[in-house]
Protein backbone atom coordinates (compact mmCIF):
# COMPACT_ATOMS: atom_id res chain seq x y z
CA UNK A 1 0.00 0.00 0.00
CA UNK A 2 1.30 3.61 -1.00
CA UNK A 3 -0.76 5.65 1.13
CA UNK A 4 -2.94 5.35 3.83
CA UNK A 5 -5.94 8.34 3.59
CA UNK A 6 -7.31 10.33 1.18
CA UNK A 7 -8.13 13.97 1.12
CA UNK A 8 -11.93 14.59 -0.35
CA UNK A 9 -10.12 17.90 -2.73
CA UNK A 10 -6.87 18.34 -5.03
CA UNK A 11 -6.97 21.91 -3.61
CA UNK A 12 -7.37 23.96 -0.32
CA UNK A 13 -9.17 27.34 -1.37
CA UNK A 14 -9.07 29.91 1.34
CA UNK A 15 -11.49 32.68 0.92
CA UNK A 16 -9.47 35.52 1.98
CA UNK A 17 -10.34 38.62 3.79
CA UNK A 18 -8.48 41.51 4.23
CA UNK A 19 -6.74 41.80 8.25
CA UNK A 20 -8.79 39.16 9.19
CA UNK A 21 -8.57 35.70 10.28
CA UNK A 22 -8.81 33.16 7.63
CA UNK A 23 -9.06 29.57 7.55
CA UNK A 24 -10.69 26.64 5.60
CA UNK A 25 -11.50 22.68 5.85
CA UNK A 26 -11.00 19.94 3.96
CA UNK A 27 -11.77 15.94 4.58
CA UNK A 28 -9.11 12.68 5.33
CA UNK A 29 -10.54 9.86 4.79
CA UNK A 30 -8.65 6.82 6.16
CA UNK A 31 -7.99 3.77 3.62
CA UNK A 32 -7.57 1.30 5.97
CA UNK A 33 -10.65 -0.88 6.23
CA UNK A 34 -9.52 -2.26 9.99
CA UNK A 35 -6.83 0.04 11.59
CA UNK A 36 -6.80 3.16 12.79
CA UNK A 37 -4.43 6.35 11.17
CA UNK A 38 -2.67 8.93 13.13
CA UNK A 39 -2.01 11.77 10.83
CA UNK A 40 0.32 15.19 10.96
CA UNK A 41 -0.12 18.27 9.30
CA UNK A 42 2.57 21.00 8.29
CA UNK A 43 2.63 23.63 5.05
CA UNK A 44 6.02 24.21 3.18
CA UNK A 45 5.53 27.80 5.30
CA UNK A 46 4.73 27.37 8.50
CA UNK A 47 5.72 30.56 9.82
CA UNK A 48 2.36 31.65 7.79
CA UNK A 49 0.14 28.83 8.50
CA UNK A 50 -1.03 26.42 10.97
CA UNK A 51 -3.69 23.97 12.32
CA UNK A 52 -5.89 23.71 14.84
CA UNK A 53 -4.79 20.02 15.35
CA UNK A 54 -1.63 19.42 13.61
CA UNK A 55 -2.04 15.80 15.09
CA UNK A 56 -5.10 13.61 14.43
CA UNK A 57 -6.45 9.87 14.63
CA UNK A 58 -9.26 8.66 11.94
CA UNK A 59 -10.84 5.52 12.57
CA UNK A 60 -10.57 2.41 10.04
CA UNK A 61 -12.91 3.94 6.81
CA UNK A 62 -13.04 6.97 8.71
CA UNK A 63 -13.79 10.56 7.81
CA UNK A 64 -12.63 13.61 9.25
CA UNK A 65 -12.60 17.57 8.94
CA UNK A 66 -9.27 19.75 9.45
CA UNK A 67 -8.82 23.10 9.52
CA UNK A 68 -6.04 25.57 8.16
CA UNK A 69 -5.35 28.98 9.57
CA UNK A 70 -3.86 31.76 8.01
CA UNK A 71 -1.61 32.62 10.80
CA UNK A 72 -1.40 36.17 10.77
CA UNK A 73 -3.98 38.77 9.42
CA UNK A 74 -2.69 40.71 6.04
CA UNK A 75 -3.82 43.67 4.19
CA UNK A 76 -3.16 41.30 1.12
CA UNK A 77 -3.12 38.18 0.23
CA UNK A 78 -0.11 36.16 0.39
CA UNK A 79 0.38 34.98 -3.01
CA UNK A 80 3.18 32.67 -4.00
CA UNK A 81 4.11 30.69 -7.78
CA UNK A 82 4.34 27.99 -7.32
CA UNK A 83 1.54 27.80 -4.26
CA UNK A 84 2.89 26.81 -1.31
CA UNK A 85 1.37 23.26 -0.13
CA UNK A 86 -0.21 21.14 2.74
CA UNK A 87 1.58 18.21 3.19
CA UNK A 88 -0.09 15.41 5.05
CA UNK A 89 1.90 12.35 6.49
CA UNK A 90 0.34 9.36 8.03
CA UNK A 91 1.09 6.07 10.07
CA UNK A 92 -0.72 3.01 10.96
CA UNK A 93 -2.04 2.80 14.53
CA UNK A 94 -2.73 -0.73 15.71
CA UNK A 95 -3.85 0.27 19.25
CA UNK A 96 -6.41 3.30 17.80
CA UNK A 97 -5.01 5.29 20.88
CA UNK A 98 -2.78 8.00 21.54
CA UNK A 99 -2.54 11.66 22.94
CA UNK A 100 -0.63 14.15 21.30
CA UNK A 101 2.48 13.69 22.80
CA UNK A 102 2.31 10.28 21.57
CA UNK A 103 1.31 11.38 18.29
CA UNK A 104 4.33 13.77 18.17
CA UNK A 105 6.84 11.44 19.41
CA UNK A 106 5.44 8.87 16.56
CA UNK A 107 6.15 11.53 13.42
CA UNK A 108 9.39 12.65 14.37
CA UNK A 109 11.17 9.35 13.84
CA UNK A 110 11.61 9.19 9.86
CA UNK A 111 10.96 5.63 8.84
CA UNK A 112 8.95 3.23 6.95
CA UNK A 113 6.47 3.54 8.99
CA UNK A 114 5.80 7.13 8.07
CA UNK A 115 3.58 7.10 4.67
CA UNK A 116 3.73 10.43 2.79
CA UNK A 117 0.02 10.83 1.66
CA UNK A 118 -1.00 14.11 0.50
CA UNK A 119 0.36 17.12 -0.85
CA UNK A 120 -2.35 19.75 -1.78
CA UNK A 121 -1.71 22.90 -2.88
CA UNK A 122 -3.35 26.44 -1.23
CA UNK A 123 -5.02 28.55 -3.48
CA UNK A 124 -6.71 31.55 -1.88
CA UNK A 125 -9.81 32.83 -4.00
CA UNK A 126 -12.77 35.28 -3.38
CA UNK A 127 -13.14 38.83 -4.31
CA UNK A 128 -10.57 40.44 -1.84
CA UNK A 129 -8.06 38.64 -3.88
CA UNK A 130 -9.48 39.99 -6.91
CA UNK A 131 -9.01 43.63 -5.69
CA UNK A 132 -5.36 42.93 -5.12
CA UNK A 133 -4.79 41.36 -8.24
CA UNK A 134 -5.88 44.62 -10.04
CA UNK A 135 -2.29 46.47 -8.16
CA UNK A 136 -0.63 43.92 -9.26
CA UNK A 137 1.58 44.30 -12.55
CA UNK A 138 2.75 40.56 -12.62
CA UNK A 139 0.50 39.29 -15.95
CA UNK A 140 1.44 35.52 -14.89
CA UNK A 141 0.53 36.19 -10.80
CA UNK A 142 -2.88 37.56 -12.19
CA UNK A 143 -3.61 34.33 -14.70
CA UNK A 144 -2.51 31.75 -12.37
CA UNK A 145 -4.85 33.00 -9.48
CA UNK A 146 -7.68 34.95 -11.01
CA UNK A 147 -9.80 32.02 -12.53
CA UNK A 148 -9.62 30.31 -9.39
CA UNK A 149 -10.44 33.41 -7.26
CA UNK A 150 -13.21 34.15 -9.96
CA UNK A 151 -15.43 31.30 -9.08
CA UNK A 152 -15.46 32.21 -5.63
CA UNK A 153 -17.14 35.35 -6.33
CA UNK A 154 -21.47 35.38 -6.43
CA UNK A 155 -23.04 37.97 -9.14
CA UNK A 156 -23.05 40.99 -6.88
CA UNK A 157 -19.71 40.57 -6.17
CA UNK A 158 -18.92 40.04 -10.11
CA UNK A 159 -20.40 43.56 -10.45
CA UNK A 160 -18.49 45.31 -8.09
CA UNK A 161 -15.23 43.86 -9.04
CA UNK A 162 -16.10 44.85 -12.84
CA UNK A 163 -16.35 48.45 -11.84
CA UNK A 164 -12.99 48.31 -10.04
CA UNK A 165 -11.22 46.81 -12.93
CA UNK A 166 -12.76 49.60 -15.22
CA UNK A 167 -11.41 52.06 -12.70
CA UNK A 168 -8.16 50.98 -12.57
CA UNK A 169 -8.16 50.02 -16.18
CA UNK A 170 -7.16 46.74 -16.41
CA UNK A 171 -8.85 45.48 -19.54
CA UNK A 172 -7.31 41.74 -19.11
CA UNK A 173 -9.16 41.65 -15.54
CA UNK A 174 -12.45 42.89 -16.77
CA UNK A 175 -12.80 40.46 -19.92
CA UNK A 176 -12.22 37.45 -17.76
CA UNK A 177 -15.15 39.36 -15.44
CA UNK A 178 -17.35 39.47 -18.59
CA UNK A 179 -16.68 36.32 -19.45
CA UNK A 180 -17.57 34.46 -15.89
CA UNK A 181 -20.83 36.42 -16.35
CA UNK A 182 -20.23 39.93 -14.88
CA UNK A 183 -23.09 42.43 -16.49
CA UNK A 184 -21.60 45.13 -18.32
CA UNK A 185 -24.87 46.90 -18.22
CA UNK A 186 -25.11 46.65 -14.35
CA UNK A 187 -25.69 49.97 -12.78
CA UNK A 188 -25.05 51.53 -8.88
CA UNK A 189 -28.26 53.02 -7.30
CA UNK A 190 -27.03 56.56 -8.18
CA UNK A 191 -27.50 55.23 -12.38
CA UNK A 192 -24.21 55.59 -13.02
CA UNK A 193 -22.84 53.17 -15.67
CA UNK A 194 -19.64 51.06 -16.37
CA UNK A 195 -18.95 52.89 -19.57
CA UNK A 196 -19.24 56.37 -17.24
CA UNK A 197 -16.18 54.61 -15.27
CA UNK A 198 -14.10 53.97 -18.16
CA UNK A 199 -14.46 57.62 -19.83
CA UNK A 200 -13.80 59.24 -16.69
CA UNK A 201 -10.74 57.21 -15.72
CA UNK A 202 -9.80 58.24 -19.45
CA UNK A 203 -8.78 54.75 -20.25
CA UNK A 204 -9.29 54.48 -24.51
CA UNK A 205 -8.74 50.44 -24.62
CA UNK A 206 -11.73 50.24 -21.75
CA UNK A 207 -14.48 52.06 -23.82
CA UNK A 208 -13.62 49.91 -26.90
CA UNK A 209 -13.84 47.24 -24.70
CA UNK A 210 -17.02 48.00 -23.33
CA UNK A 211 -18.67 48.77 -26.50
CA UNK A 212 -17.41 45.01 -27.91
CA UNK A 213 -19.27 43.39 -24.75
CA UNK A 214 -22.45 45.26 -25.58
CA UNK A 215 -22.54 48.45 -23.06
CA UNK A 216 -25.60 50.09 -23.98
CA UNK A 217 -26.45 54.08 -23.86
CA UNK A 218 -29.00 55.76 -21.52
CA UNK A 219 -29.74 58.66 -23.64
CA UNK A 220 -31.60 59.68 -20.34
CA UNK A 221 -28.88 59.38 -17.87
CA UNK A 222 -25.48 58.83 -19.84
CA UNK A 223 -23.63 62.03 -20.53
CA UNK A 224 -20.53 60.15 -22.12
CA UNK A 225 -19.71 63.03 -24.44
CA UNK A 226 -19.80 65.58 -21.28
CA UNK A 227 -17.01 63.50 -19.63
CA UNK A 228 -14.96 62.78 -22.62
CA UNK A 229 -14.73 66.73 -23.13
CA UNK A 230 -14.42 67.76 -19.88
CA UNK A 231 -10.79 65.87 -20.25
CA UNK A 232 -10.14 66.82 -23.63
CA UNK A 233 -10.54 63.49 -25.31
CA UNK A 234 -11.50 63.90 -28.51
CA UNK A 235 -10.04 60.05 -29.34
CA UNK A 236 -12.23 58.74 -26.66
CA UNK A 237 -15.43 61.29 -27.95
CA UNK A 238 -14.62 59.94 -31.22
CA UNK A 239 -14.69 56.01 -30.43
CA UNK A 240 -17.99 57.15 -28.85
CA UNK A 241 -19.58 58.21 -31.51
CA UNK A 242 -18.21 55.40 -33.20
CA UNK A 243 -19.77 52.65 -31.27
CA UNK A 244 -22.94 55.08 -30.40
CA UNK A 245 -24.45 56.04 -33.74
CA UNK A 246 -27.17 57.63 -32.26
CA UNK A 247 -25.49 59.59 -29.09
CA UNK A 248 -26.85 63.07 -29.12
CA UNK A 249 -24.24 65.83 -29.54
CA UNK A 250 -26.62 68.29 -28.10
CA UNK A 251 -27.70 66.55 -25.22
CA UNK A 252 -27.85 68.23 -22.28
CA UNK A 253 -26.70 67.41 -18.19
CA UNK A 254 -28.98 68.65 -15.10
CA UNK A 255 -27.82 72.21 -15.89
CA UNK A 256 -29.12 72.19 -19.39
CA UNK A 257 -25.46 72.11 -20.60
CA UNK A 258 -24.09 70.55 -23.95
CA UNK A 259 -20.54 69.09 -24.37
CA UNK A 260 -19.93 72.32 -26.36
CA UNK A 261 -20.97 74.26 -22.87
CA UNK A 262 -18.14 71.87 -21.14
CA UNK A 263 -15.43 72.44 -23.65
CA UNK A 264 -15.75 75.89 -23.82
CA UNK A 265 -15.87 76.33 -20.54
CA UNK A 266 -12.20 74.35 -20.26
CA UNK A 267 -11.32 76.17 -23.71
CA UNK A 268 -10.62 72.88 -25.61
CA UNK A 269 -10.36 74.02 -29.06
CA UNK A 270 -9.98 70.52 -30.42
CA UNK A 271 -13.12 69.33 -28.61
CA UNK A 272 -15.30 72.66 -30.05
CA UNK A 273 -14.09 71.71 -33.63
CA UNK A 274 -15.13 68.00 -32.82
CA UNK A 275 -18.18 68.92 -32.07
CA UNK A 276 -19.06 71.42 -33.98
CA UNK A 277 -18.47 69.90 -37.21
CA UNK A 278 -20.83 67.12 -36.17
CA UNK A 279 -23.61 68.98 -35.85
CA UNK A 280 -23.48 70.74 -31.95
CA UNK A 281 -25.21 73.94 -31.63
CA UNK A 282 -23.13 76.91 -30.93
CA UNK A 283 -25.76 79.12 -30.10
CA UNK A 284 -28.09 77.12 -27.55
CA UNK A 285 -28.37 78.44 -23.68
CA UNK A 286 -28.34 76.71 -21.01
CA UNK A 287 -31.19 76.76 -17.85
CA UNK A 288 -29.54 79.96 -17.30
CA UNK A 289 -29.44 81.03 -20.62
CA UNK A 290 -25.63 80.71 -21.19
CA UNK A 291 -24.36 79.90 -24.86
CA UNK A 292 -20.81 78.40 -25.31
CA UNK A 293 -19.19 81.81 -25.99
CA UNK A 294 -20.93 82.94 -22.30
CA UNK A 295 -18.70 80.24 -20.57
CA UNK A 296 -15.74 80.39 -22.75
CA UNK A 297 -15.65 84.27 -21.88
CA UNK A 298 -16.28 83.90 -18.32
CA UNK A 299 -13.40 81.69 -17.72
CA UNK A 300 -11.27 84.48 -20.12
CA UNK A 301 -10.00 81.61 -23.06
CA UNK A 302 -9.71 83.54 -26.04
CA UNK A 303 -8.57 81.31 -28.60
CA UNK A 304 -11.97 79.22 -27.77
CA UNK A 305 -13.89 82.74 -27.90
CA UNK A 306 -12.33 83.28 -30.84
CA UNK A 307 -13.10 80.01 -32.26
CA UNK A 308 -17.12 80.38 -30.80
CA UNK A 309 -17.08 83.79 -32.71
CA UNK A 310 -16.41 82.37 -36.11
CA UNK A 311 -18.60 79.49 -35.81
CA UNK A 312 -21.97 81.24 -35.63
CA UNK A 313 -23.30 85.10 -36.61
CA UNK A 314 -25.40 85.94 -33.63
CA UNK A 315 -24.62 84.32 -29.97
CA UNK A 316 -22.06 87.60 -29.53
CA UNK A 317 -25.24 89.92 -29.02
CA UNK A 318 -27.11 86.69 -26.97
CA UNK A 319 -28.04 87.46 -23.13
CA UNK A 320 -28.44 85.45 -20.47
CA UNK A 321 -31.58 85.37 -18.13
CA UNK A 322 -29.57 87.97 -16.04
CA UNK A 323 -29.30 90.28 -19.14
CA UNK A 324 -25.91 89.94 -20.07
CA UNK A 325 -23.91 89.17 -23.34
CA UNK A 326 -20.36 87.74 -23.41
CA UNK A 327 -18.29 90.69 -23.20
CA UNK A 328 -20.81 91.74 -19.96
CA UNK A 329 -18.60 88.69 -18.57
CA UNK A 330 -15.74 89.58 -19.72
CA UNK A 331 -15.79 92.84 -18.19
CA UNK A 332 -16.71 91.20 -14.90
CA UNK A 333 -14.03 89.08 -14.83
CA UNK A 334 -11.44 91.39 -16.19
CA UNK A 335 -10.59 89.28 -19.29
CA UNK A 336 -9.54 92.40 -21.24
CA UNK A 337 -7.72 90.44 -24.16
CA UNK A 338 -11.65 89.58 -25.26
CA UNK A 339 -12.68 93.69 -24.81
CA UNK A 340 -12.20 93.58 -28.37
CA UNK A 341 -13.02 90.81 -30.10
CA UNK A 342 -16.69 90.59 -27.99
CA UNK A 343 -17.43 94.59 -28.27
CA UNK A 344 -14.77 97.18 -28.75
CA UNK A 345 -13.95 95.68 -32.38
CA UNK A 346 -17.66 96.28 -33.66
CA UNK A 347 -17.51 99.40 -31.87
CA UNK A 348 -14.40 101.01 -33.51
CA UNK A 349 -15.68 99.65 -36.90
CA UNK A 350 -18.92 101.50 -36.55
CA UNK A 351 -16.99 104.66 -35.45
CA UNK A 352 -14.83 104.28 -38.45
CA UNK A 353 -17.44 104.41 -40.84
CA UNK A 354 -19.41 106.73 -39.09
CA UNK A 355 -16.24 109.13 -39.03
CA UNK A 356 -16.86 109.52 -35.21
CA UNK A 357 -13.27 110.53 -34.15
CA UNK A 358 -14.44 110.82 -30.65
CA UNK A 359 -15.88 107.49 -30.07
CA UNK A 360 -13.01 106.18 -32.26
CA UNK A 361 -10.51 107.63 -29.56
CA UNK A 362 -12.46 106.36 -26.61
CA UNK A 363 -12.47 102.32 -28.27
CA UNK A 364 -8.86 103.30 -28.86
CA UNK A 365 -7.75 103.57 -25.29
CA UNK A 366 -10.06 100.94 -23.96
CA UNK A 367 -8.49 98.20 -25.77
CA UNK A 368 -9.58 98.16 -29.39
CA UNK A 369 -7.49 96.78 -31.87
CA UNK A 370 -6.71 99.06 -34.31
CA UNK A 371 -5.74 96.52 -36.85
CA UNK A 372 -8.62 94.38 -36.27
CA UNK A 373 -11.08 92.78 -38.84
CA UNK A 374 -14.56 92.30 -40.33
CA UNK A 375 -16.38 89.23 -41.60
CA UNK A 376 -15.25 91.09 -44.87
CA UNK A 377 -11.43 91.44 -43.68
CA UNK A 378 -11.91 95.36 -44.00
CA UNK A 379 -9.48 97.18 -40.82
CA UNK A 380 -11.20 100.00 -39.54
CA UNK A 381 -8.83 101.81 -41.98
CA UNK A 382 -9.94 100.47 -44.66
CA UNK A 383 -13.84 102.25 -43.51
CA UNK A 384 -12.76 105.32 -42.90
CA UNK A 385 -10.50 105.69 -46.44
CA UNK A 386 -13.31 104.35 -48.22
CA UNK A 387 -15.59 107.06 -46.78
CA UNK A 388 -13.36 109.62 -46.57
CA UNK A 389 -12.98 110.41 -42.94
CA UNK A 390 -9.70 112.27 -42.95
CA UNK A 391 -9.41 113.24 -39.44
CA UNK A 392 -10.17 109.26 -38.66
CA UNK A 393 -7.48 107.66 -41.25
CA UNK A 394 -5.46 110.47 -39.19
CA UNK A 395 -6.56 109.10 -35.62
CA UNK A 396 -6.07 105.29 -37.02
CA UNK A 397 -2.68 106.02 -38.42
CA UNK A 398 -1.75 107.94 -34.99
CA UNK A 399 -2.13 104.86 -33.22
CA UNK A 400 -0.39 102.58 -35.56
CA UNK A 401 -3.21 101.44 -38.26
CA UNK A 402 -1.13 99.77 -40.72
CA UNK A 403 -1.44 100.87 -44.61
CA UNK A 404 -0.42 97.67 -46.53
CA UNK A 405 -3.50 95.32 -45.14
CA UNK A 406 -5.53 93.83 -47.64
CA UNK A 407 -8.93 92.95 -47.11
CA UNK A 408 -11.13 89.38 -48.30
CA UNK A 409 -10.52 91.16 -52.44
CA UNK A 410 -7.05 91.90 -51.76
CA UNK A 411 -7.76 95.65 -51.72
CA UNK A 412 -5.72 97.75 -49.05
CA UNK A 413 -7.27 101.28 -47.71
CA UNK A 414 -5.60 102.90 -50.67
CA UNK A 415 -7.31 101.03 -53.16
CA UNK A 416 -10.57 102.00 -51.13
CA UNK A 417 -9.85 105.59 -50.69
CA UNK A 418 -8.98 105.61 -54.72
CA UNK A 419 -12.19 103.91 -55.98
CA UNK A 420 -14.12 106.07 -53.38
CA UNK A 421 -12.12 109.25 -55.14
CA UNK A 422 -11.24 110.55 -52.10
CA UNK A 423 -7.97 112.06 -53.16
CA UNK A 424 -6.68 114.01 -49.75
CA UNK A 425 -6.94 110.18 -47.99
CA UNK A 426 -5.32 108.98 -50.60
CA UNK A 427 -2.19 110.78 -50.21
CA UNK A 428 -2.17 111.15 -46.68
CA UNK A 429 -1.91 107.61 -46.71
CA UNK A 430 0.78 107.86 -49.49
CA UNK A 431 2.58 109.95 -47.13
CA UNK A 432 2.57 107.21 -44.54
CA UNK A 433 3.80 104.36 -46.82
CA UNK A 434 1.01 103.15 -48.52
CA UNK A 435 2.05 101.44 -51.95
CA UNK A 436 0.70 103.07 -55.31
CA UNK A 437 2.71 101.37 -57.85
CA UNK A 438 0.25 99.01 -58.94
CA UNK A 439 -1.22 99.46 -62.03
CA UNK A 440 -4.98 99.16 -60.79
CA UNK A 441 -3.71 102.48 -59.23
CA UNK A 442 -1.63 104.64 -61.26
CA UNK A 443 -4.77 105.87 -64.08
CA UNK A 444 -7.27 106.61 -61.19
CA UNK A 445 -4.63 108.17 -58.51
CA UNK A 446 -3.24 110.87 -61.15
CA UNK A 447 -6.48 111.90 -61.92
CA UNK A 448 -7.33 112.41 -58.45
CA UNK A 449 -4.16 114.37 -58.24
CA UNK A 450 -4.80 116.35 -60.41
CA UNK A 451 -8.04 117.25 -59.27
CA UNK A 452 -6.28 118.34 -55.98
CA UNK A 453 -3.51 120.62 -58.27
CA UNK A 454 -6.48 122.29 -60.35
CA UNK A 455 -9.08 122.94 -56.95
Amino acid sequence: MDRLVKADVKEVNMVFSKNQKCCTTFKLTNLMHTMAVAVSFNTTNPSLFSFTHPFSIIPPLGTASFTLLLSKPSDQPPLSTPPENVLVRSSMLPTGKANQEDLRRLFSKPGPHIFKDVTIPIAFVGPRVIEFLLSSSNTLEIAFVLSKAISWCDESQLGSLLRSAVMSGNCYVASVLVDAGADVNRREADGESVMALAVKSGNIEMVRFLIESSCVIDHLKDRFLHAAGSANRVDIMEVLCMGYLDIDVNSVDSEGRTPLHIGASYGYIEVLEFLITLGSDPDRGDFKGWTPLHCASNEGHVAAVEFLLNSCNYVKYAVTKEGKTAFDLAVENGRTDLYDMLHLGDVLHRSARKGDVDEMRKCLAEGAKVNGRDQNGWTPLHKSSFKGWIDGVKVLLNHGARVDLVDGTGFTPLHRAVEAGHAQVAMLLIAHGAKASMKSLAVPLDLLCHKIERA
